[in-house]
């Protein structure tokens, strides 16, 4: 005859079935691990599909003619060739491309550096009225810039640069900073504060610090930022519609490209060359994926580190 010895508090039920209950407690959260993880893959299969399908349209209607795509808008085209692309190219996409390179070619560097810097000065070095500025640069950010256009047109035309790369340009860079401030902040923040006062100690001036010790370990935040500032600039419509317009006759036109795209649709009229317009918008991505695919590596440790740290 076997004696069973329980523990106080024990019953028969939880020492025979606790193995048991805990294997099918462990079954049925890895069956929910499983739904849930095929519901987040179908759903991000979905979205893949509806950002990809309208660049693969656009991108086969530039191979297309005006016949083929009105008949069938997912077919393949009949004849691949690219005179699509050299009419987009003439007819004005070239020089808009080359004015959209120029203003982000200092746009976007200097948001990088005031942006950087107003951010490390903030979250690095307390003073009064530290809290005030930041919360300054992040309403920035909260801001529609609809509301803004009027007085900033006025601004601008009164400093005489209206339709001019550097009116843009200054524009750009305010228009760009808040978001820049507002993200770095938060990332110079996680950098190790030890590295910081081992330069002070070796006797390191604060734009040294800033230049050759923080800003390298900020490469991550300023890659991913980065990249947001520029896809935003270059997609940029409603700022250049309004600041770079022709003033007079004999003021040449300086449109950026989104602005071109609109004028090559303008300047169809009645004519339908639909193979251009798709050329052109296809000519205005191929950057942007460039710039992202490469990129997206560096944009995703640059989102993930501040919050790992």
């Amino acid at each position: 005859m076997t004696t069973v010895i329980k523990a106080p508090g024990e019953s028969s039920a939880e020492r025979s079935g606790g193995t048991g209950g805990g294997g099918r407690g462990r079954e049925g959260r890895r069956s929910d691990g499983m739904v849930l993880n095929v519901f987040s893959h179908g759903f991000l299969a979905v979205w893949a599909v509806l950002i990809v399908l309208p660049l693969v349209w656009l991108a086969l209607g530039s191979f297309k003619t005006d016949t083929q795509i009105g008949a069938s808008a997912l077919s393949w085209p009949s004849n691949w060739h690219f005179d699509a692309f050299a009419r987009a190219w003439d007819k004005g996409i070239g020089g808009y491309f080359g004015h959209t390179l120029i203003v982000m070619a200092f746009s976007v560097p200097l948001t990088m550096l005031l942006g950087s810097m107003a951010a490390y000065v903030l979250a690095r070095y307390p003073f009064r009225g530290n809290r005030i500025i930041y919360y300054f640069f992040v309403s920035g950010a909260m801001f529609p810039v609809f509301l803004a256009l009027v007085p900033l047109f006025f601004m601008v035309r009164r400093l005489d640069m209206l339709n001019t790369y550097q009116g843009l340009i200054l524009v750009y860079v305010a228009y760009s900073l808040p978001f820049t401030v507002f993200f770095m902040h938060s990332f110079f923040r996680t950098l190790p504060t030890a590295v910081h006062e081992a330069a002070v100690i070796d006797g390191a001036s604060d734009t040294r610090i800033f230049f050759q010790v923080m800003l390298p370990m900020a490469k991550p935040g300023l890659i991913s930022v980065g990249i947001f500032n520029v896809l935003g600039q270059w997609n940029q419509y409603i700022l250049p519609s309004v600041l770079m317009q022709p003033q007079s006759g004999s003021d040449p036109e300086r449109y950026m490209l989104t602005q071109g795209l609109i004028q090559l649709q303008y300047q169809m009229g009645y004519e339908t060359d639909l193979p251009v317009l798709f050329a052109g918008v296809t000519i205005a991505m191929i950057p942007m994926l460039v710039v992202y695919l490469s990129f997206q590596r560096q944009i995703q440790a640059g989102l993930t580190s501040a919050t790992l740290k």
